[in-house]
This record gives C-alpha cells, structure tokens and sequence, in this order.
C-alpha cells in the first residue's frame, strides 16, 4: 500500500511540474500596430500603390474604442485597444477623411470632422458601430489637421495648423446651433527651432537648405484641470517626427511650452516617429498615445501607427514611454506593466537568410536634404546555392525582397545567429507595384510558419495557409515559447503581383549572457547648444545600444535606439535646458545594467 501512495505521490509530483512548467505567456501587441491598412488614393496618378495609416484620432465610447485614420474610407473599433475591426461606413467623406478629429461628448454623441478638401460638416452619430453618420448644415472652413474639444462646459473649440510658416490657432464653434463659428478667434503659437532643435526640419532634425519644420496636427487633452495642447513637428517623413506639448489653464490659453518636450519621441529602432498623434484615456484611467510612424519606403507618405503608454508626474509634465516601443510591449489589461517591454529581445537580427527567388533587393532610406537614397543589392548564393538576401534582417522598414511570384513555390530561411526561445514573430511585408489605389476587401495574407533547431527537422509553428486575415504587419505571439535556431516562411498568397517582404523579426529569449555595462560614456554639447555628441567603448557581444535622457535625473523620459556604433549625434535638444544622460547595451539575451546618470549644462 505504502509503494502505492507513493506512486500516486509521484503521478501528483509530475503532474504538478507539467502544469507550472508551461509558461503562461501575457497578452502582448507591437509596433507598428497590426491592423489592415489602407491603400492610399493619393499618389494613384504617378503609379505608386502603397499602404499608409497616420493622424490617428482615438477615442473611448461607452467603454469601447474607435480609430479614425487618414484617408481610410472607414475606421476601426476595438473592446480592448490591440484587436481592431474594420467599419465601412454608409455616409463619408469622398476621398476619405484626411487628419480626422473625433470627440466623444459625455457618452452621448460622437463628432468627427476630416474632410481632404479641408472644409466641410461636422458629422456625427450615437452609433459608430452601424456607421451611420448625420452631417450638421454648417459649413466649417480652413479645418485641415483640426482637433474638436468640447469642454465639460460644453463650449466648443476647433484648433487647427498645417504650415512651416502660420501659427496653431483655435476658433469656438457653438455645438447646439449647428457648429456655427462664434467669432472668438485667435493665433496660439509657433515653432522656435532656434530654441528647440527637435522642431527643425528633416531627417535626424537637418536639412541643407530648409530650416523650418512644420507644425501641424493639435489635438488637446485635459488632465487635473489643466489644457495640454499637443502639436507634431518637424515632417512626417522624417525619424525625428515628434509630438510637443503647451500646458494652459484654459482651452484659449495662454500656454506655456512643456519643459520635457517633445514628449513623445521615437527617432532610432525599426519603426521611427512618434508624431501626429492623440492621447486617449483607458476604461481604467492609463492614458496611450497614438502616433504616426515614419516608414517612408516607397513613398514619403507610406505610415503606419503606434500606440505607446503615457503619463503625468508630480510636476504634471506629460510623457510617453517609447523605448524599446518596436520590441513586444505588454497589453493594456495587463494590471502592472501596461505598454512596457516584455523583455523578449530581437533574435534574428543579422541572421543568415536565404530565399526562393529574387527579382530585386533594395537597400533604401530617407537622405538628409528629404529624398532617398537608394543602392541595388548584387545577386548573392551561399555555399548551397542558395540565394542571400541581407535586407530582411538589417532592422530597416524600407529596406525589402521581392520574390519572382506570388505562390507557394516562394520561401525565406533564416538561421539565427543563435539558439534562442521563441516567443513572438512580426513579418513586414512590402507593396511592390501592387496597383491597388483605394480600399478593397478580400485581401489576405496566407502562409506557414516552421521552426527547427538543426535546419533539417522542421516543426509547423503558425498556419495561415486558409487565413482570412489581411495583416500587412503581422504579429504573432505564441501560446507556449519554443526552443530553435532556424525558422522558415512559406508562402501561399498575398496581395500584390510578386511577394515582397521588408523584415522578418524574430522575438524572444537568447541562451547566452547579456552584456555588461557600458564604459566610457561621454556627452559633448556642441556650440550649437541644440546638439550633442556622444561616444563609449564597444560593448563585447552588444547589439546595440540605448540612450536616455531627460531633463532631470529621475526624468530621462526620452531615448534613441541604435544599432552596431559606438557613437552617435543628435540635433534635437532645447538650447536653453540642462539634460542628464544615460546608456545601456543590449543583445539577444537582454539589456546591460545602465550607466550612472551624467549631468550636462
């Protein structure tokens, strides 16, 4: 009987260990965000099909949530921020809304306003679910790149702006008596790129000859009394597009500028810009920031989202929380760490990939003075014969493969720099002369993804072989991590006349040592105060590296991602303020202990 019970004990032990031993992996989401882009009809008369989604104008309705974005013939609604559905609407605007503003007032109506020709009604609903939408009679103009708040009054302001010359400027409307103009007008403010060197124009903040960026895309949230009137600058384009911030005490102003701007900043990574946004509260009080992203590959005006977590201090200073933002980040519900990184680093950075077919690999980016430059790569074969494609494991959006077809005789093989835990994929995939210039529906993305860890016994992981899904910037997390070296895409179908993919990322957990600490970090401000240069010692086995900082030791609110250097310069500082610095390396298997924090006046 004793040798029984302990059988038992011994089927309960392993049972036990079985059960924990299976992670419980958190809800997570990426960016840029994986949702069912827009082809764009502007452009459509050069031949140029793409994708684009920008100007996001979020807001929260009876517990749910609605996504209005550019030029997107609909918009999107969500129950819990990361699973978005698309809703065609019956009534809209022609060529869709462009730089939209919607407002919910007190759960009872949703307002909206976008029209491309930058005049038009106010629309509205209190249903955005049917998608029927009533025009007021008014006719409103000059609302290109508006933001609508009604204040808890019920007074209503329209700010406005798009210029590299005008200022922001706010009009009251009267919200019962069809959204007639009251006659309350008034200038607000400008850029001061002599002062603020993030609102200088062009990539990294420098352009040959244009010195003025552009300010556009207000938007206004209230918090604990005071008015937080947000603008982007200097260019959509650009990896330096950036949301700033003035704080008033009234929804006319006046406003001052917010000492940490600009306040949500994503210049370095895979996906950069954090511009042109809007900041929505959550059902459960965390505030997000939806952004533009800068893609910029096969036009200036190709975009995609993101949605970064975002706060206020003691101070109430504004911020938002954009490192390591391309990486994995925990979902909204998730009751502690809400839009922070997981922790899984990027395993297949460098990796050795192989293809079926090449018609054409391009090495693209966005030069200084706004244009591309643009290298063809050389047709390349292993030692198997296989041919090398380098761009699908660089981190760069506008970097991309374009297979010979569009079947399933199409393939990518990636061998991993090392073994690692797999725990999340995001496939990019390109528009390569995809002639589609507006919405369509019935678009899917369908493949099979396969792991192994000696690149001959290969394990089925993700089949989307009969997927109705159109997810141009697929995410895909796993149920349970697994173990592998090597991991293979197998094509069946995507839109477009030739499979074309920009990245193929890889996200997980490296079986080696992190890096150590960073040595040698100094920080030079330049006679032009707005800059500063920066240099340390390689870092053995680093990827890369991060830098943060803010304006206060305890506030180093900002950071820049970057791969590979050991130096690096940036033009996007205030003149006027002190800054306090600091740098970690990171690497597959996780991110280094940060340097002491350094002070520079």
């Amino acid at each position: 009987m004793k040798g029984f019970n302990y059988i038992l004990l011994s089927a309960a032990l392993l049972f036990s260990f079985f059960v924990h031993s299976q992670e419980v992996v958190p809800e997570t989401y990426i960016n840029p965000l994986d949702i069912d882009y827009t082809y764009m009809v502007y452009n459509s008369s050069n031949n140029i099909s793409y994708r684009s989604g920008a100007d996001p104008a979020v807001i929260e309705f009876r517990g749910e949530y609605y996504m209005f974005v550019t030029r997107s013939f609909g918009y999107w609604h969500s129950k819990d921020l990361i699973n978005w559905e698309f809703i065609k609407p019956k009534q809209w605007y022609f060529e869709g809304s462009n730089a939209p503003t919607a407002f919910n007032y007190k759960d009872s109506l949703v307002y909206f306003a976008g029209d491309p020709a930058g005049y038009g009604s106010i629309l509205y609903t209190d249903d955005p679910k049917k998608g029927e939408w009533t025009p007021t009679a008014s006719i409103s103009t000059n609302i290109q790149d508006s933001e609508l708040f009604i204040d808890d009054d019920g007074k209503t302001y329209l700010y406005w702006g798009s210029s590299n010359v005008h200022p922001l400027r706010v009009k009251m409307l009267d919200k019962d008596d069809r959204f007639l103009e009251t006659g309350v007008e008034k200038e607000l403010f400008n850029l001061v790129e002599e002062e603020h060197g993030w609102e200088r124009f062009g990539e990294n903040n420098f352009h040959p000859t244009l010195k003025e960026g552009y300010m556009e895309g207000a938007s206004m949230t209230k918090h604990d009394g005071k008015y937080y009137l947000q603008y982007a600058a200097p260019g959509t384009q650009f990896n330096v597009y950036a949301d700033g911030a003035y704080i008033g005490e009234t929804p006319l102003g006046p406003f001052d500028y917010m000492k940490n701007n600009p306040y949500s900043f994503k210049p370095g990574g895979f996906a950069t810009g954090a511009g042109h946004g809007i900041t929505v509260k959550q059902t459960n009080g965390q505030y997000w920031h939806f952004a533009t992203v800068a893609l910029a590959s096969n036009s200036h005006w190709e975009r995609r989202l993101a949605m970064f977590p975002t706060y206020f201090d003691e101070e109430g200073l504004m911020y938002t929380d954009t490192s390591y933002g391309d990486y994995p980040l925990f979902g909204p519900n998730h009751p502690t760490k809400a839009g922070q990184h997981t922790g899984w680093m990027l395993l297949s950075y460098k990796g050795k990939a192989s293809v079926s077919s090449s018609q054409m690999q391009i090495r693209k980016s966005t030069s200084t003075d706004g244009e591309f430059d643009i290298t063809e790569m050389p047709l390349e074969k292993n030692s198997k014969g296989q041919i090398i494609s380098k761009v699908l494991t660089d981190e760069s959006p506008k970097s991309f493969w374009v297979a010979e077809a569009n079947d399933d005789k199409q393939w990518v093989e990636i061998e991993m720099p090392a073994t690692g835990i797999i725990y999340a994929f995001q496939l990019n995939f390109h528009d390569e002369e995809s002639e589609i210039y507006t919405r369509i529906e019935g678009l899917r993305h369908r493949f099979t993804l396969e792991v192994s860890e000696d690149g001959k016994k290969w394990e089925t992981l993700v089949d989307r072989s009969n997927s109705y899904e159109d997810a141009p910037n697929a995410y895909i997390p796993l149920n349970q991590p697994v173990k592998a070296k090597f991991v293979r895409y197998n094509n069946i179908k995507v839109p477009g006349n030739n499979l074309a993919l920009s990245e193929i990322r890889v996200f997980g957990k490296g079986l080696g040592e992190k890096p150590s600490k960073v040595k040698g970090f100094s920080v030079t401000r330049q006679e032009d105060r707005r800059d500063a240069s920066f240099k340390w010692q390689p870092v053995k086995g680093a990827q890369g590296y991060n830098i943060r900082w803010g304006i206060a030791p305890d506030k180093l609110y900002q950071s820049w991602l970057i791969y590979d250097v050991n130096e690096h310069f940036m033009r996007n500082l205030d003149r006027d303020t002190k800054y306090y610095f600091s740098i970690e390396a990171f690497n597959e298997n996780g991110i280094s202990e940060r340097t002491e924090v350094l002070e520079v006046k």
